[in-house]
């Protein structure tokens, strides 16, 4: 990936919280749990937009994070988004679903496995 990278450090906060001014936009990439979504892609990007600071830690927030705490919940925090990962906020792939008559014929074969096993 090209750009800077923050690791979940104390250095990586500190240095994250100097480059950030407001408007700014960093990403981290979060894992897909694959056994309950097999469809989904491995990993997805979110993008996270610093707009305040903290009156009381003068830390840049992003919604109720802080910088310090997007490195420690979320693991490193890359400068740009990364190349062939999609976004989480946009849609996933789509697949087409069986159709109706096909969903019948499959539960009519498996009704019938069923009665032909109870003999």
């Amino acid at each position: 990936m090209a750009g800077r990278a923050w690791e979940p450090t104390k250095r990586g906060a500190k240095d994250l919280n100097r480059w950030l001014s407001k408007g700014k936009t960093v990403y981290t990439l979060r894992n897909v749990a694959d056994a309950y979504q097999t469809y989904e892609d491995a990993q997805l990007y979110s993008a996270h937009t610093f707009d305040r600071q903290s009156r009381l830690t003068g830390e840049w927030m992003t919604g109720h994070l802080s910088a310090s705490g997007l490195l420690a919940q979320e693991g490193k925090v890359y400068e740009k988004p990364p190349v062939g990962v999609r976004n989480i906020a946009t849609p996933g792939r789509q697949y087409a679903a069986p159709t109706s008559q096909q969903a019948l014929d499959r539960a009519r074969a498996g009704d019938r496995k069923k009665a032909g096993s109870r003999r």
